[in-house]
């Protein structure tokens, strides 16, 4: 079924000058509790919409089985007053007949109501996940350095399986429950109206409790799912690095620090627990302790031959249903404060929006064999660092068809470059130009498009050596991915694996060493055949003789390319058309090799750090 993911609205929130007094605050905080609860969950509703006619025949079959569920009743006294009492086989067996034909016509639009809820929850629980990882996947990188990614998947699995339950369960059992109040009521009145006034006299004793307790419930949610978050980010990050973990010998220090997490979730959530057992058991308490003394002015009634024993039998049903009825909103009530936490949570994230805005008329892109790049006037700090200049007046020209090579001391400023010509920031100041076209004018996607990396830490997904090298170009036939792994000296290695192209390489290729993963990596970038090559030490993890022959491989991609190196081995640039040296997000010099050797100081000393000899560098 083919929709299109509706658009969230974010309730607004109501502000005002003038502060409320103690008394207004402590009257009106129930009903504006409730109210944050209901605008909270109303706008998960739109993903519902898509949807109408499922929700349409869901509520059909509630309707029905509400409706055969106040008959049973009237079935109920049909059999005490012309079976039991009458004293009548025949009338008795009519009367349980039609009863059987009313259980059964229940159990037919019950299962119906159930699987149609059930279904939409699923669908509609679905729909918000692809939403909001749809949402997170064009964020800007910088909102991942301020939000923790185990809170990002608590919100992703954790909330959207709430609110699938909601809208799947909680949601029709609140209408169901609601239906069968209302309509037990009216039966209650029908039938004795004397008795209704002891009913409804009990609602209000039920309904504070009801108020009081589940606001305190929704607090405590919103507290255990933030503390279920921790846990996943805390379990996360040991996982991930856990040869760190086991090298230090910190195995149980992690696990009495993992226990007190867990230990933390426990005690929210017992808390939790425990209020809405207190609230389920005092809404019981009070609606079967009313019902009993219903049943008490009841049967005086039927000894003093006020009413027949059917009357009272049927009013004791519906009776009961109230009941059952006020004790189920009670309960999804409780839930629908947990949830309201849940709803609030995604719509937060759903209405982030990049801040790598996208441009709406973009520029067309004319990709070329290879690109000039031009920097002008640069400057950036990162948003965590807002009052640290990563790159300071940066001003560079990179011709088309040129090696151009980036180096200086860590944290120059070198990976940087890389991050703001790919548009995963934006200079404060500055443009930063593709073919004399400023880079905020041009699609993002085409941008990126005409661009291969190599990171220095090559990134592997958690599948086979085909999806790995095939990511960077998903159409690519297999001869291509293995003519890729070829030129990138990798082939060799691949075939070796257990399954060769078609192994699994573990979470983040952890089954490969550092050199093997590097290789997978360039071949990626090979298979992409970019007309820019970015190269962030694309070598380093390599042994000296793969070195070698993926440099050499490297050499023929980079031919008619754009391509910018960054390297902290000189060795591997001295070739390089034009050097950029950078220290402190500052350009302090560019030429090569040899002019560079002859005017700044700083990059003589990192020669000599790495060369027994200038002299030796020479050769």
């Amino acid at each position: 079924m083919s929709k299109e993911t509706p658009v969230i609205t974010a309730p607004l929130a109501s502000s005002s000058a003038d502060q409320p007094t103690s008394n207004q605050a402590t009257s009106n905080k129930s009903t504006t509790d409730t109210e944050k609860a209901f605008s909270s969950l109303l706008p998960i509703f739109a993903f519902v919409k898509p949807y109408k006619m499922m929700l349409a025949l869901a509520l059909l079959a509630l309707l029905v089985t509400a409706a055969v569920n106040l008959s049973l009743g009237q079935g109920v006294k049909h059999v005490i007053d012309s079976g039991f009492i009458a004293g009548s086989k025949a009338q008795l067996q009519s009367a349980i007949l039609i009863l059987i034909g009313l259980i059964s016509l229940l159990a037919v639009g019950t299962f119906s109501r159930f699987y149609l809820m059930s279904w939409l929850g699923e669908r509609v629980s679905a729909d918000i996940r692809k939403a909001v990882f749809n949402r997170i996947i064009t964020l800007h990188p910088s909102y991942f350095e301020e939000n923790r990614s185990g809170e990002l998947m608590s919100r992703l699995t954790t909330d959207t399986a709430l609110l699938q339950s909601i809208i799947g369960s909680s949601f029709s059992m609140a209408l169901r429950s609601v239906l069968m109040l209302i309509g037990g009521l009216i039966m209650l009145l029908v039938t004795s109206f004397k008795l209704t006034l002891v009913v409804v006299f009990c609602v209000p004793l039920i309904l504070v409790p009801m108020m009081i307790y589940g606001r305190k419930v929704r607090k405590l949610a919103e507290s255990s799912q933030d503390a279920i978050a921790d846990i996943g980010t805390y379990a996360g990050e040991i996982i991930q690095n856990i040869k760190v973990v086991q090298s230090y010998t910190h195995e149980q220090r992690e696990q009495q620090a993992f226990a007190g997490e867990v230990e933390k979730a426990f005690a929210v959530a017992k808390r939790r627990v425990k209020q809405r057992s207190f609230l389920i058991a005092i809404v019981i308490f009070l609606t079967f302790g009313a019902i009993s003394g219903m049943l008490w002015v009841g049967g005086m009634d039927v000894l003093a031959g006020n009413m027949t024993g059917g009357q009272l039998g049927a009013f004791v049903f519906y009776a009961i249903m109230v009941a059952m009825s006020v004790a189920t909103v009670a309960e999804v009530y409780g839930e629908l404060q947990r949830a309201a936490g849940s709803a609030t949570r995604l719509l937060d994230l759903l209405k982030v929006e990049s801040e790598i805005k996208e441009v709406v008329n973009p520029t067309p892109l004319k990709t070329p064999e290879s690109a000039a790049i031009e920097f002008n006037n640069v400057e950036f700090c990162y948003p965590s660092r807002p009052d640290t200049a990563a790159l300071s007046n940066i001003n560079l020209i990179i011709p088309a068809g040129k090696i151009v090579a980036v180096v200086g001391p860590s944290g120059a400023g070198k990976t940087t470059l890389f991050e703001l010509l790919q548009r995963f920031y934006d200079p404060q100041q500055g443009v930063i130009s593709f073919n004399e076209t400023n880079i905020t004018a041009l699609k993002i996607t085409e941008l990126r498009d005409t661009m291969g990396m190599v990171p220095q830490q090559p990134i592997l997904f958690s599948s086979d050596v085909w999806h790995n090298i095939r990511y960077g170009k998903p159409n690519a036939s297999d001869a291509e991915v293995i003519e890729a792994a070829k030129r990138a000296h990798a082939h060799e290695f691949i075939e070796q694996l257990p399954e060769g192209y078609g192994s699994f390489l573990g979470e983040q290729g952890v089954r490969l060493s550092g050199g093997q993963k590097q290789r997978i990596a360039i071949a990626r970038a090979i298979l992409k055949d970019p007309c820019v090559l970015l190269l962030d030490e694309a070598t380093s993890a390599l042994d000296a003789q793969s070195e070698q022959h993926v440099q050499a491989a490297l050499n023929e991609l980079m031919a008619q390319r754009t391509t910018l190196i960054i390297a902290h081995r000189l060795a591997t640039v001295i070739h390089a058309d034009i050097i950029v040296l950078m220290d402190q997000g500052k350009i302090v010099d560019i030429g090569d090799h040899q002019s560079l050797l002859a005017s700044s100081t700083l990059y003589r000393r990192l020669c000599e750090l790495q060369f027994d000899k200038i002299s030796k560098v020479q050769k």
